[in-house]
């Protein structure tokens, strides 16, 4: 399994000289099965570099699709997905209950003009909305994907990849928290994130941040590693930076994650997602 960040930035895409190490594109990850298999996740501002990419190897662009949820920063690069606009692309979505509502929506809610020029039926891709994550595992050749609902406005599901023995847990836009909120605090995340191989949790605000943002759907460093550490996660990667955050603010929040858990005894590998690199399970 190999997983490839193309957008990495929470809430709005931030470009600019400040966010060049990190990633300044908003939520969409790569990952290539070993069975050959593609999935996309979200499809966010980093879909459309992503699009680039596939459209340049010349081939067929064959993929599933699977959305957290449909906020804003999790669809826009949606219509910006050039294969979208090729009759041989096949994209099957699957994901969220809303996932294809949003995703047409981004074109026309019905409640305007449009958004974008063209409707979403005119696109030449066959877009086919699978719906089977909503009620159970999905199951591609050895892969089986399954999902946590995420605690977050409006909803959504986190994700776990198992492979051949490896595991690969992607959960952002979730509010990790101490207090007893049945079915949302640290202990209810951790038999989902059991043993994984590598976790990517949100970690958008800072420990001193995160109490006058309770109820964002965001957690902090802080809290994504205290769940690692509680699951006996080996490799915890921060994901969905806050917009401002720069480069240098990235890398020390990367230094105090790792300071916090060398103090607790932990030889964890952590490191901040960033776009454009690559991790191989």
């Amino acid at each position: 399994m190999k997983i490839r960040f193309w957008g990495t930035r929470g809430s709005i895409a931030a470009p600019g000289k400040d966010t060049v190490v990190y990633g300044g594109n908003t939520c969409c990850l790569q990952i290539l099965l070993d069975c050959g298999e593609m999935v996309v996740i979200d499809a966010g501002s980093g879909i459309r570099p992503l699009g680039d990419h596939l459209m340049a190897k010349g081939k067929n662009v064959d993929i599933h699709l699977l959305m957290t949820h449909v906020h804003w920063d999790h669809v826009q690069g949606f219509p910006f997905f050039d294969p979208v606009f090729k009759p041989t692309t096949r994209i099957i979505v699957d994901g969220a209950p809303r996932c294809i509502k949003g995703l047409r929506a981004i074109f026309d809610s019905g409640i305007g003009d449009g958004f974008f020029p063209i409707r979403f039926e005119d696109l030449g891709a066959d877009i086919r909305h699978l719906d089977r994550l909503p009620y159970g595992p999905l199951v591609i050749q050895n892969t089986t994907i399954t999902t946590v609902p995420l605690h977050h406005p409006q909803g959504g599901f986190g994700f776990r990849f198992e492979e051949d023995g490896k595991s690969f847990v992607f959960i952002t836009d979730n509010e990790l928290t101490r207090k007893v909120w049945r079915g949302k605090c640290i202990d209810d995340f951790v038999p989902f994130c059991q043993d994984a191989d590598i976790l990517v949790h949100d970690a958008q605000f800072l420990p001193e941040e995160i109490e006058a943002h309770r109820g964002w759907g965001h957690s902090d460093h802080g809290t994504a590693l205290e769940l690692a550490l509680k699951a006996g996660v080996k490799h915890l990667v921060l994901f969905h930076y806050e917009p401002a955050r720069t480069d240098a603010d990235v890398a020390l929040i990367e230094k105090k994650c790792r300071t916090l858990a060398l103090k607790q005894g932990s030889n964890i590998k952590i490191e901040g997602a960033r776009e454009g690199s690559e991790l191989i399970l």
